[in-house]
């Protein structure tokens, strides 16, 4: 008996069920938000977009609406990169409006038939959103034009289709920093160019302080937690679309009617988008200089130029419109004759057939774009210009096998484009100079970058693009069954964090509960960061704090260390009041167990003539980086580069340290880079020794502790929190002592715990020494000592 199939559910328009969507669906597949190690092979992608990938028509009898598949959307043909098995879902809105009454069906049939979700966005906020905001901001500050403003678990993968600017253009945006964090929610960020991907970076580092890392040939982000990964991949064309195209009927018949049009003339051809960015008019001033600077050919070269329809409307692209008629009527009055016409302007819709006949006639493609994230114009030409192997007609076999390219500089497909003539579109002499050039060069040399370029395009096409792109997104998302996110905030300031499984923030009832019930404590604090704010000017410690810790070491069961990079002095003279606080400062080469005890060095060595080689050193580097100073410490010297320019300052500390390295190579020292820091110290000497020492002496001494706290908040202190995660497998600390490592802020760390600012520190130990005795007069006051 054959099983019946199952009737689809209907698409709700409105979700209001609580949980996640794998709960309500019936098919129990592998999906990305169950717990089952999966392979994307067999499962499910979302694809969204603006647009979904199909043409909507109302029906001739106004009942009702028809869909086609858009053959031109990247979003169809990214399809063609993914295993025949995978089941491909789009999202996106219609380019039509819908009335409310017919959303449910529409959307029903969408799903049924194509597998779309369309999301219908009311007009108003259709407007705002794609014709204002993206538009009117978003457009033409990515393209380089500054307008001038009057006032859980889930792979996701994001791809920019347009350029992004350099820093100091993305800075003028209003909601910079937003923008920047929410495209850091996905696990991989994709560019056309380098140079887009080297801007995005530059972004992340001057405005929300990132910086990128780079192993083994991919380059990562680390952001709270998780590695985003930086892709750079300019996306092709459907090969298969264009190779059916030109086998078609149409197309050879009109091939042979655009050269009988030109016959006997050199065919240069533009095929752009009617937009400010195009360089339309910079075109037809080339175009109209090389027929000046080179008379030979008036009369027989013809500029072709294919205007797509207007996207957008403004009176920018009014005056361009404007420009480009006056200078096309200019052009052929002055240089026309009879039977010759210098610049043919195709200003209507063109379909693919069509413009693959012109692409067949072109000695020559010239793309003057002054902005473009990629431009596929010149691929498509090139794969016309080879025409379709192994066809047997004879005017296919007829195409020659060669193509010229004229491309402008500022365009995504220029790299990929070794054998082009490259040029910059403003300056027009240069450009009429490419074009002559391109189109009197050798029919042997113009087969030669024919054939470079068209090896490239054809295995570049756009099925290699989206598998190259899937593949690199399921790298980047390999840990992620290992690893616990949350999401955090709302709309713009919604970021996802990843965490250990194991990393929780600390409950402040847990730990007084295990203090209470402890007699041997261990409580170690960093400083900065930690018991102080980083943002604070004045660094000294508030009445609050010195009460505090007075009343925490004051108590006998309670060993309590300030572990800290400063210096001794400082930290002696700020928390004198504190008389039974122990001091580790310069990261423990100097000790204190107490206010009336003596310092002790704990450093392996005490030659300090490695100063006379590191400071001069250190020196020239804050001579030529402004905003740099040399904190000189009695045991370490430290670069600090806070003030500087973020991306100017990163690259000076990397030389630095490098330098650094190379001439300490031979001295007992340690070169460590930091948070805005590069830093000289001797050898042993790091918080996770000095954490260690303590243990070790309280174990001497009968007194090994059962519960211990320590808390920090940068890289130095994760060697505390190593050393404690192995003390109880060394001895050092019993397997029953209760440790609460804990780090300030949700970042990876090697601590367990984490608390999110110095508020919350100050809260917690506020609460620990409510509960702490005061010494008393019977209790061994040297105890604690070594």
């Amino acid at each position: 008996m054959s099983q019946q199939p199952r009737e689809r559910k209907r698409l709700s328009r409105v979700m209001t069920v609580p949980g996640v969507i794998s709960e309500l669906d019936d098919d129990q597949a592998n999906s990305v938000a169950s717990d089952v190690q999966s392979s994307l092979i067999q499962d499910r992608i979302i694809i969204v977009a603006n647009q979904l990938p199909v043409k909507a028509k109302r029906r001739p009898d106004n009942k009702g609406w028809s869909f086609s598949w858009d053959e031109d959307s990247l979003m169809l043909q990214c399809k063609d990169g993914f295993h025949e098995d995978m089941e491909v879902i789009y999202v996106g809105s219609l380019r039509v409006e819908v009335d409310p009454s017919e959303q449910d069906d529409v959307s029903q049939l969408l799903l049924d038939k194509f597998k779309c979700v369309p999301a219908f966005l009311p007009p108003d906020i259709l407007n705002k959103f794609y014709h204002g905001f993206c538009k009117q901001h978003l457009w033409p500050l990515f393209h380089y034009m500054l307008p001038l403003r009057r006032f859980t678990r889930l792979r996701m993968g994001f791809f920019l289709h347009s350029p992004f600017p350099s820093s100091e253009i993305y800075r003028t945006l209003p909601v910079r920093e937003e923008i920047l964090k929410a495209l850091l929610n996905a696990d991989l960020i994709g560019f056309h160019t380098f140079d887009y991907a080297r801007h995005f970076l530059s972004c992340c580092s001057r405005m929300l302080g990132l910086e990128y890392q780079s192993k083994r040939g991919y380059i990562g982000l680390e952001y709270y937690g998780r590695t985003i990964g930086i892709k750079i991949m300019p996306v092709g064309i459907h090969m298969g679309q264009i190779e059916t195209v030109l086998k078609h009927a149409d197309n050879e018949w009109r091939v042979k009617e655009l050269k009988q049009q030109f016959q006997g003339k050199t065919v240069l051809l533009g095929v752009d988008d009617m937009d400010i960015f195009k360089g339309l008019n910079l075109k037809l001033l080339a175009m109209e200089a090389m027929l000046k600077q080179h008379p030979k050919w008036q009369g027989r070269a013809v500029l072709v130029q294919i205007a797509n329809p207007a996207r957008g409307s403004g009176k920018d692209l009014e005056e361009v419109q404007a420009e480009i008629q006056e200078s096309c009527k200019r052009i052929n009055e002055t240089f026309g004759r009879p039977g010759y016409e210098p610049v043919v302007f195709i200003d209507r819709p063109v379909s693919l057939s069509e413009r693959t006949a012109y692409y067949n006639v072109a000695e020559c493609v010239v793309v003057a774009a002054v902005r473009d994230g990629m431009n596929l114009t010149p691929y498509e030409y090139v794969v016309c210009r080879q025409g379709v192997s192994g066809s047997s007609s004879s005017s296919e076999s007829s195409v020659p096998k060669k193509s010229m390219l004229v491309v402008s500089e500022f365009i995504g497909c220029s790299p990929s484009l070794s054998g082009a003539i490259r040029v910059n579109p403003w300056n027009m002499e240069s450009t009429a100079e490419a074009m002559n050039e391109a189109i009197s060069m050798s029919d042997n040399e113009k087969q030669l970058r024919h054939e470079k370029h068209y090896r490239y395009v054809s295995s570049h096409d756009v099925a290699y693009w989206s598998r190259s792109f899937f593949q690199d997104l399921e790298r980047a998302c390999k840990d992620h069954f290992r690893r616990r996110c949350w999401g955090i905030g709302l709309s713009f300031g919604f970021r996802v964090v990843a965490l250990d499984p194991n990393f929780r923030k600390l409950s402040i009832d847990a730990i007084v509960s295990a203090y209470l019930r402890s007699k041997k404590r261990a409580i170690l604090l960093d400083y900065d960061g930690t018991v102080m704010p980083q943002t604070s000017i004045n660094k000294s410690p508030s009445q609050e704090v010195l009460s505090i810790i007075n009343t925490l070491s004051s108590d006998a069961k309670n060993t309590v260390f300030l572990v800290s990079g400063r210096g001794k002095d400082s930290l002696g003279q700020w928390f004198s009041p504190c008389k039974k606080l122990g001091i580790a400062a310069e990261h423990g080469y100097y000790l204190r167990w107490s206010a009336d005890k003596d310092w002790e060095i704990c450093g392996q060595n005490c030659d300090f003539g490695w100063f006379q080689i590191a400071e001069p050193v250190m020196k020239l580097y804050t001579e030529s980086t402004d905003g740099s100073y040399i904190e000189t410490k009695e045991s370490a010297l430290v670069w600090h580069h806070r003030d500087a320019d973020p991306g100017f300052g990163a690259s000076q500390a990397k030389e630095l340290l490098d330098h650094l390295e190379s001439v300490l190579a031979n001295e007992p020292v340690t070169v460590k880079s930091g948070q805005y820091i590069v830093e000289v110290k001797p050898q042993g000497v790091s918080k996770g020794v000095v954490a260690e020492k303590i243990f070790t002496s309280m174990a001497d001494k009968g007194r090994q502790a059962d519960f211990v706290l320590c808390i920090g908040d940068d890289r130095s202190d994760e060697d505390m929190f190593e050393r404690i995660g192995n003390a109880s497998t060394s001895g050092v600390l019993a397997s029953s002592t209760n440790v609460f490592a804990c780090t300030v802020g949700q970042k990876p760390s090697k601590a367990k715990y984490y608390l999110d600012d110095t508020s919350d520190v100050l809260h917690m130990l506020r609460a620990l020494a409510e509960d702490s005795d005061p010494l008393s007069d019977e209790e061994d006051e040297d105890s604690r000592s070594p």
